[in-house]
């Protein structure tokens, strides 16, 4: 008989998935015969059908090939926001047998440099807002560079008025761009020109999202069209996603989880996605309302910002029946504000660039709060100590290993870092995920933090995330993020960063929090420094930038002490 390998497997899952032996490009040829006429994209009001979509990542892909000289395995640069076109050209890259590298839009020139350095990649993709970014890196054939760039213009897309609120740098209208090498969006589809074969497989390079660069310069994550699909169609078959599904996609599509959970498993579906370039409260809402949207998924800052919006109760979020994301743990007040206003829980999963999204995902039926969830489909994933190597009984804290199909084959160019990311434990590979975590007796796995992000207070380890949960309990904490600062007393100590709700501004103190904080947890992990501030820093997928602020406050103390002729701390 067989018996689920967890007691909350979700009663419609198999155990198993059975991954296609294709490219991911065929999900965009099986959708476009379908539903050829059914919206697969809503950009501010102007939907792109599915057969429209396929014909135009063709034709993008017949550019590549026969103007850019892009050959299989060659390494394309996309960089710009959400848009259609940005879901265009990553299957016209895919169509041409290419690998898609997908870049933060907020990066600028060095760090753009070494996407073009590290890669190799003689192509971009990018809009005409950050052309200026991207000029300096084009070559004159006596220096290596890029050699092409397609220059897209967001508004091409807007066919329609739109009720949404559109940014401005969405309604732009189109520049010209007159130097060697550069094209124009509109001037690639009107060439219509036709790709060769198609010879991908499921075993060649598919997309190379970057890892955030923490610890250095960033490094390749090298997924394959298998590993991709991985996460894809274990989105779809986890949630029941269907072709009458409507998405709300709203995380940036560089990023693994924005890109499998907005995009790609969008199209395996044949479900409609309804798009926003830049993140919008309001328009989110008027979203959700007028598409009747289904199913959204976002990060936790995203939701704090929708619920703390004053006019949201205007309007009609009916149609949600599923909302879900990660990158963060949800605040436990959140999380039930949200089930209040919508009776939906707020389901949590895990995954990183190298997993190309979730590993972890918490059972729609049975989900936990500030939990990471289960192992998905034919995950091993095991709690080990980082120093033995040896596998933690259930309870105990140590690092999160994960054995999957969608784990990366390694990192481009790099074979040290690569060696150092995987450990063999029981003849398996398994990648070491750097993040702390614990299994509950129920079997769910729970992070504490990531492995260098402990504040060791007189001896006693403290969890920044564990702080930071039992601190959002506070009504009058919007935001905060807990690092630790040097104490010429206790080695470290704990220090918080808040960010007050607005109707809260000024009251109560940071003292007040201080001492509220006293009475919420353990005296060793509580904030002994509080610091209002009006905002904290976020990377382009919207975690927060805790070792920026830490990196920051110890240079702040450093050149304090050093103009008082002291030492800090």
């Amino acid at each position: 008989m067989n018996q689920r390998h967890h007691p909350h497997w979700p009663p419609h899952a198999p155990m198993h998935l059975t991954l296609p032996e294709t490219s991911l490009f065929y999900n965009a040829e099986v959708s476009a015969a379908r539903f050829p006429d059914k919206p697969f994209v809503v950009f501010y009001d102007t939907p792109l059908s599915f057969a429209a979509f396929k014909d135009q990542a063709e034709r993008v892909a017949g550019y590549l090939q026969q103007e850019c000289h892009v050959k299989a395995g060659d390494r394309v640069l996309l960089y710009m926001q959400n848009s259609p076109q940005w879901i265009v050209a990553y299957y016209g890259i895919l169509r041409a047998n290419a690998v898609v590298v997908p870049v933060n839009p907020m990066n600028m020139g060095a760090e753009l440099a070494h996407y073009v350095e590290d890669t190799g990649a003689t192509t971009i993709v990018a809009p005409q807002c950050l052309f200026n970014h991207v000029e300096p890196l084009m070559g004159d054939g006596q220096r290596p560079g890029l050699r092409h760039a397609i220059v897209a213009t967001y508004s091409d897309y807007l066919q329609q008025p739109s009720s949404i609120p559109v940014p401005e740098f969405v309604k732009a209208p189109r520049q010209s761009f007159g130097r060697p090498g550069v094209t124009a969006w509109h001037e690639v589809l009107e060439r219509r020109l036709a790709p060769g074969p198609l010879t991908a497989g499921p075993d060649d390079l598919c997309v190379m999202p970057y890892t955030s660069g923490t610890t250095g310069k960033p490094k390749g994550c090298m997924h394959t069209h298998r590993s991709v699909m991985s996460t894809l169609l274990g989105g779809c078959v986890w949630f029941g996603s269907q072709a009458d599904s409507v998405a709300l996609s709203v995380l940036p599509f560089f990023h693994v989880t924005g890109m499998q959970g907005g995009m790609n498993s969008a199209m395996f579906s044949g479900a409609t996605i309804v798009l926003l370039a830049r993140w919008d409260r309001d328009a989110a809402a008027r979203c959700i309302e007028k598409y009747r949207v289904s199913t959204w998924q976002s990060i936790s800052t995203m939701m704090v910002d929708f619920l703390s919006n004053p006019q949201l109760g205007d309007y009609d979020l009916s149609s949600l029946t599923a909302t879900r994301g990660g990158g963060a743990a949800m605040p436990d007040a959140v999380a039930k504000k949200l089930k209040t206003l919508t009776g939906l829980d707020y389901v949590e999963g895990y995954g990183m660039s190298e997993t190309a999204a979730g590993t972890h995902i918490n059972p729609p039926q049975r989900p936990k709060p500030q939990c990471l969830g289960i192992p998905v489909f034919d995950v091993d994933s095991r709690v080990i100590d980082p120093l033995t190597l040896l596998e933690l009984p259930q309870g105990e804290t140590g690092e999160i290993v994960v054995n999957a199909p969608q784990v990366m084959q390694g990192y481009w160019r790099n074979p040290q870092a690569t060696a150092q990311a995987f450990v063999e434990l029981d003849g398996k590979r398994f990648l070491r995920t750097g993040d702390l975590g614990h299994i509950d007796e129920d079997g769910y796995f729970f992070m504490t933090d990531r492995l260098k992000r402990m504040i060791n207070a007189s001896g006693y380890k403290v969890w920044p995330a564990e702080v930071e949960a039992l601190m959002y309990r506070h009504p009058a904490i919007h935001e905060v993020c807990v690092i630790g600062v040097k104490d010429g007393k206790r080695g470290e100590t704990v220090k918080a960063l808040v960010v007050p709700a607005g109707a809260q501004a000024g009251t109560p103190s940071e003292q007040d929090i201080v001492t509220w904080a006293h009475g919420q947890m353990a005296s060793y992990k509580a904030p002994r420094i509080v610091e209002f501030v009006t905002s904290l820093p976020k990377s382009g997928s919207g975690k927060i930038l805790w070792r920026k602020l830490q990196e920051d406050d110890a240079a702040r103390t450093a050149a304090a002490g050093e103009q008082t002729g002291g030492t800090p701390g």
